[in-house]
């Protein structure tokens, strides 16, 4: 295609991450600007937070907060406002030391006088069992001056963000800012009146830096990239604000959220504020966008792009192939603030961690999944059913590259799972170019992961890798496809760990036709793999069932009836369900959620499991106390 001439600008709307940009719009301004546009982009999330959490942004909160009656206001408020000095003194300072730019700081912090204490900091230790005269003792020790103040420092921003919450606007969350409005929403009434109603505080900061982004680049298009429910409201109302001073800039929306739940789009009032929105990978959708709005392209010819046309919707795809994986170069992070993102210490799950502690360069080993038959998972979408790979020496260039730009080494590799085989040969080219890198990612535990190929993996700088037991039951396993045997992850897991690589389990509860029984064998398999050593971290979460599932789609072959509701014209993504077992999952969730808190701490290994479960009695486990030792002493005869 012909250059275009349309400078073109990427923004990332709140919320997303604190500590690293989320990689969308690095992804495709590296693309673009390789095909030679004038790309640019711009991160309003992070951009919102250091505006409302500054000194001038707290003031801004404190005339707020002051206009609440005060019997509507919340004890966070009221802590707020008669510790508002303090606040006021400390917010600048405490920004500039999670940003890593003042870490003697870290000595005032642990002093204990120097950060006014709220509500978060009375919740230290209180999923712990057993009594611990310094809550935080077990996670940093006596010498983790910088974890402790980092953890500290996070607590006290969390407090602030509660009195936003309770003096300017509800729904805000850091990570989930109005994630209800748009979270599997077949109406599109919800969000608009949201988007009617007058501007807060955050929607005029936002409104702001909207505005002085679009007199910085002067765009002529501008992309929209919405991963998540949580980002949505603040996409509209960047959109708004575009529309509202610049009404003919062409406003383009696109993202994970736009590929799972919008894909039957129906609604028009979306182009209220969006001229266009493209369905999955935007690379070939965006070239004839933009050869459209360039006067080369018949409207006809778009990609996989939603338009208005006398008042209705309509889905417009001239089939033209994907730009393949190995076409779409490396990723840039020109533009955005690297140096200003909040390396915070939230919750300390040790992979969760990783998640928002450091500044993590985003990077895929592969574009889709090779497994692509597990039972829960979007398998009939793009992003999992198109899988492509490039060799070894075009993604470690891309790694150099990176590296290079950013100055930063640490990779997280966003593969649904990374292919063994690539991996390998990722790590061999590494090693052969002397190049040192930290990365972690997301795998399969299949049996290819051999303790040479971990310890491979390791000497190239792998730290940490996480991967889907699911339900720790094989019954439940060979139900999901998930091609794995608790047997079988046991001993891969364990190899990482004897290579030195942190372990984290990602673990399901609620699937269908899962019974109490199968919940208690699944707990004490889980207690049984942090006692042999096989894993370091975890994390349960329910179960849903989505419309681009393969259980979505065909409910029957897995024991449960979906309740019928008819398809909204906006979101379609989470399908409510009928099980028949009729378990309680939510109390046995809370009961699985505070076992595995402490088993990461160490705390409870060596006890029966049905002591978690202090709302109900449960089922005496099924499970040979010693099933996971006893497979991994058959390794050798596996």
């Amino acid at each position: 295609m012909p250059v275009s001439p349309l400078r073109v600008l990427s923004l990332i709307p709140p919320m997303t991450q604190l500590n690293t940009p989320y990689p969308s719009t690095a992804y495709i301004t590296g693309f673009l600007r390789q095909e030679g546009v004038v790309a640019e982009q711009a991160d309003l999330a992070i951009e919102l937070v250091l505006r409302l959490f500054s000194k001038t942004g707290l003031t801004r909160v404190h005339e707020r907060a002051l206009q609440l009656p005060k019997r509507e206001r919340s004890a966070q408020v009221v802590h707020f406002l008669a510790n508002f000095e303090a606040y006021s003194g400390s917010v600048d300072a405490v920004i500039r030391f999670l940003q890593g730019r003042d870490a003697t700081l870290a000595y005032r912090i642990c002093g204990g006088s120097f950060l006014p204490e709220g509500a978060r900091f009375g919740a230290l230790g209180e999923y712990l069992v057993g009594e611990d005269e310094d809550p935080l003792g077990w996670a940093f020790g006596s010498l983790g001056l910088q974890d402790r103040a980092r953890h500290l420092a996070t607590l006290y921003l969390n407090d602030l963000a509660d009195v936003l919450r309770d003096a300017v606007d509800s729904r805000f969350e850091f990570v989930r800012y109005a994630e209800s409005i748009a979270q599997s929403a077949p109406s599109f009434d919800p969000l608009a009146r949201a988007l009617a109603e007058p501007f807060n505080l955050i929607d005029e900061t936002l409104q702001a830096l909207t505005c002085e982004v679009l007199a910085r680049h002067a765009p002529q298009v501008v992309l929209v990239s919405v991963p998540f429910p949580g980002s949505v409201y603040g996409a509209f109302r960047i959109a708004q604000a575009i529309k509202a001073t610049h009404p003919d800039l062409p406003v383009v929306l696109g993202g994970g959220y736009v590929n799972t739940e919008l894909r039957d789009l129906a609604e028009p009032r979306v182009f209220d504020y969006f001229d266009f929105v493209t369905l999955d990978d935007g690379e070939r959708p965006l070239l004839a966008l933009l050869e459209h709005l360039g006067g080369a392209r018949l409207r006809e010819r778009l990609v996989r792009t939603f338009v208005r046309e006398a008042g209705r919707v309509r889905y417009v795809h001239f089939p033209e192939p994907d730009v393949p994986f190995d076409r779409v170069g490396a990723p840039t992070w020109d533009g955005l603030p690297i140096d200003r993102y909040l390396s915070v210490l939230d919750m300390l799950n040790p992979m969760h961690r990783l998640w928002s502690d450091g500044r993590w360069n985003k990077l895929t080993v592969a574009h889709g999944c090779y497994w692509k038959k597990c039972s829960f998972c979007d398998v009939s979408l793009d992003y999992i059913s198109r899988y492509e790979t490039a060799n070894a020496a075009i993604l470690v260039d891309r790694i150099e590259a990176i590296v290079a730009e950013t100055g930063q080494s640490g990779f997280h590799f966003v593969d649904e799972a990374a292919p063994p085989k690539a991996l390998r040969a990722m790590a061999e080219e590494l090693l052969l170019r002397n190049l040192s890198i930290t990365w972690w990612g997301n795998v399969r535990f299949e049996k290819s992961f051999t303790p040479e190929l971990c310890g491979l993996l390791a000497a190239s700088g792998c730290i940490a890798i996480s991967g889907g037991l699911e339900v720790a039951s094989d019954r439940l396993l060979k139900l999901m496809k998930k091609g794995v045997s608790v047997e079988q992850v046991a001993r891969v897991t364990h190899a990482f760990s004897q290579a030195g690589i942190l372990v984290h389990a990602y673990l399901m509860y609620g699937f269908p036709t899962q019974t109490e029984q199968d919940t208690v064998d699944a707990l004490e398999y889980v207690r049984q793999l942090f006692a042999e050593g096989c894993i370091q971290s975890g994390f349960f979460h329910r179960f849903a069932c989505t419309v681009h599932s393969p259980v979505g789609q065909h409910p029957e072959e897995y024991g449960i009836e979906l309740v019928k509701h008819g398809r909204g014209s906006f979101g379609n993504n989470d399908v409510p369900f009928i099980d028949p077992t009729g378990v309680d999952h939510a109390m046995l969730g809370r009961a699985l959620s505070k076992a595995i808190y402490n088993f990461m701490h160490g705390i409870g290994l060596d006890q029966d499991v049905r002591q978690w479960f202090e709302e109900c009695r449960v089922p005496r486990p099924q499970v040979s106390k010693r099933f996971i030792e006893r497979a991994l002493a058959a390794r050798g005869t596996a």
